[in-house]
């Protein structure tokens, strides 16, 4: 643990809190009714966003209730406690004991009524538009929750997908989750070998497939990764078959299950002995899980968190309501897989009365007719489907900005964004250049909410705010009900500093995982260290390097604490030094990764590296590294510039496409690691290792 009086680097550019877009008419939205009707109830006089924000932290019992109803939480039994402990953390606090409910339930009859001729779902490939009726969703998933009954799902089992982002996943995992069964997605994108490191774990009763996926024009089949999948999970009763794609190459006799049954979707629904029975809702504690997710795994086996549906549930509305301004008829999207929290995130626009649009495919398809590359297939699809809320990740607006896209005046066929009122971005830092790129270029008049949280809170820490202006490089706010702050590694609280440090959370929240896989002694330890070692149990200690901005109240991402730089005892984080390749090497720098290297026994201090990828393939020019020195000793300081800048021909991200630092950093410092199969391209770490063996 670094010495208390370690210097904190504080970034000069901080200061530049330049307002990007300001709410014109904040008093209509659904954040000011609320605060509106809290300020009535508890006799407040609460008139500003941070006011509100301080209310809500300081009194968790009486916000949280506020939010159950304002959110219309529909349960069979009435809660008798709001929450048992507001203080401690770790074990986790119970909130709204003796309610029951049913979150499949929840989404599928969401208390605003849409009528059910309306559109529930779109899902769009490549190639083809779905539309699906709320009647018609909640037909479907009456046949599949039919048929898993008969499959003989309980609840407490476990439902997997190896499945694209398309409708019948949505009617899957709600089918699952109606019977109290628990939901993992995987996405058949991934590896073999990183869908059995996170199945094997859980055993699942159910597994559901696509046959196929297409991807970039190409259909892939996905036979050969099935029929291994199948193999190594011994307990698998049933496989049940998706026909996403016309393919010739799928022997079901090849894929079945060691003890179980092998079948198409058609096939399995058709077996139920009585077609006509009504769909059932369990009536289930607020903790029952309803997904399991997966840490990162990149340096080791992933973990299985395990998320409870009434946490899950009045987050995701309390963020899709407050924070997003998503009402009843927007049409919400998030380009994202099934693997992703983001996609938790986005189905459950469906408890808004919301229409969720699922993209599966390749955001940069179709190609342009005229030569470009695709960059203009998102802009046509939010023009074509009306989406309101368009969602992605930092990466996927860095690369329109190096584009230079003008989507509304683009040379062949413009778009109008014209139902546009939000845009999206998680993932990793939104750089300060995209803030401005995206209202300069994609829509003057959007909120853009540059969000955090992560999949262990299967929701955000901060967010969007429509009653807040936006600053460039800033997230809005620290989200209601969630007490972040920012901890220096001694424990004090920097917030009020400007200072960055630790994002923690010291009040307890429904989001909180209920559990790590397996349930008991092991799962419980690992929940424990996982996120209350450093500071005890009433810390959330999250991972993530940030800082906050006193003056506007917006937080600024600075990166994963774990990829912390350290050169001569300063710390400060690897997003800064991204945001400068972006800003002023846009044209010959693709991608870059830096972190920091410090071999036990032979180096005295950190040394920190910067890996640049070349645009195009092609070779770094002779005086690139001294010009990046230059130009980050300029925007930064003398402390933040890299000692080592060297090319490299890949940069190891994970399947969502967040650069893998940690597991480079450990490799440049000698360690010998796992790494995890959550490295989609783990091959080129090959070179890193090279690279760290010439310059021992």
């Amino acid at each position: 643990m670094p010495h208390i009086n370690e210097t904190i680097l504080v970034d000069e550019a901080a200061t530049d809190v330049k307002e990007l877009w300001r709410p014109s008419a904040p008093e209509t939205t659904q954040i000011y009714d609320f605060m509106t009707r809290v300020n009535k109830k508890h006799d407040l006089s609460l008139t500003h966003y941070n006011e509100l924000w301080t209310w809500s932290v300081s009194e968790p019992a009486k916000f949280w209730e506020e939010i159950w109803h304002y959110t219309s939480i529909k349960a069979h039994a009435p809660y008798q406690q709001v929450l048992g402990s507001d203080k401690v953390m770790f074990p986790r606090p119970a909130f709204f004991e003796g309610s029951t409910l049913n979150f499949a339930e929840n989404l599928l009859y969401p208390a605003n009524s849409p009528d059910e001729n309306a559109v529930a779902i779109i899902g769009a490939t490549e190639a083809d538009r779905e539309y699906v009726s709320w009647k018609e969703l909640r037909e479907r998933v009456r046949q599949c929750n039919n048929a898993l009954k008969e499959a003989g799902v309980e609840t407490g089992d476990r439902v997997a997908g190896f499945v694209g982002n398309h409708a019948n996943t949505v009617v899957a995992m709600l089918a699952a989750a109606s019977l109290g069964a628990f939901w993992t997605g995987v996405s058949p994108d991934t590896g073999v070998h990183a869908v059995l490191e996170r199945l094997k774990q859980i055993e699942p009763k159910v597994l559901f497939a696509d046959n196929a996926s297409l991807y970039n024009g190409k259909v892939h089949g996905s036979h050969a990764k099935v029929r291994e999948i199948v193999g190594e999970l011994p307990k698998l009763e049933f496989l049940v078959v998706f026909e996403t794609a016309k393919v010739a190459d799928f022997n079901m006799d090849q894929v079945r299950p060691v003890c179980g049954k092998a079948v198409g979707y058609r096939d399995f629904l058709s077996t139920v002995h009585n077609q006509a029975a009504l769909m059932e809702f369990a009536s289930l504690s607020p903790e029952h899980p309803v997904y399991i997710l997966y840490s990162s795994g990149t340096t080791g086996a992933p973990k299985p968190i395990v998320h409870g549906s009434l946490g899950t549930l009045l987050q995701h509305k309390k963020e899709h309501l407050l924070h997003c301004e998503i009402r009843p008829g927007d049409r919400l999207f998030y380009f994202t897989t099934t693997t992703w929290m983001m996609w938790h995130w986005l189905v459950s626009g469906l408890a808004s009365g919301a229409t969720i649009v699922l993209y599966d495919g390749s955001p940069f398809r179709p190609f342009d007719s005229e030569g470009g590359n695709g960059e203009m297939a998102m802009p046509r699809l939010i023009d074509e489907l009306e989406i309101t809320h368009f969602g992605t990740s930092a990466k996927y607006l860095s690369m329109l900005e190096q584009a230079a896209l003008n989507p509304r005046n683009h040379p062949h066929r413009p778009v109008s964004l014209k139902t546009l009122r939000a845009v999206f971005s998680t993932g990793s830092p939104l750089a300060p250049s995209t803030f401005e790129y995206i209202y300069s270029s994609i829509h003057q008049d959007v909120m853009l909410g540059s969000i955090t949280g992560g999949t262990d809170i299967l929701s955000l820490f901060c967010s969007g705010c429509p009653i807040l202006p936006v600053h460039k490089g800033e997230i809005q706010c620290r989200s209601l009900g969630m007490a972040v702050s920012v901890y220096d590694y001694a424990g004090n609280d920097i917030s009020a500093s400007g200072e960055p440090g630790d994002l923690v959370c010291t009040t307890p929240f429904p989001a909180q995982p209920v559990m790590f896989w397996p349930p008991g002694p092991t799962g419980l330890e690992k929940y424990r260290k996982s996120y209350f070692d450093l500071f005890g149990p009433t810390i959330w200690h999250h991972g993530d390097f940030v800082r906050l901005n006193p003056k506007t109240g917006g937080v600024v991402m600075l990166g994963r604490s774990d990829g912390v730089l350290k050169p001569s005892g300063v710390r400060f984080g690897s997003a800064e030094i991204y945001n400068v390749l972006l800003k002023h090497f846009a044209d010959e720098v693709e991608d870059s990764l830096c972190v920091g290297r410090r071999r036990e026994g032979i180096d005295s201090d950190e040394t920190v590296v910067l890996f640049v990828k070349p645009n195009h393939g092609g070779s770094m020019p002779a005086d690139l590294a001294a010009r990046i020195q230059a130009t980050i000793r300029k925007e930064l300081s003398p402390r933040h510039v890299p000692a080592i800048i060297d090319a490299c021909p890949e940069i190891p991200v994970t399947s969502n496409g967040k650069k893998v630092e940690n597991a480079v950093k450990q490799i440049l410092c000698g360690l010998n690691i796992k790494i995890g199969a959550s490295v989609a391209n783990a091959a080129c770490l090959d070179w890193y290792r090279n690279w760290a063996l010439e310059r021992s």
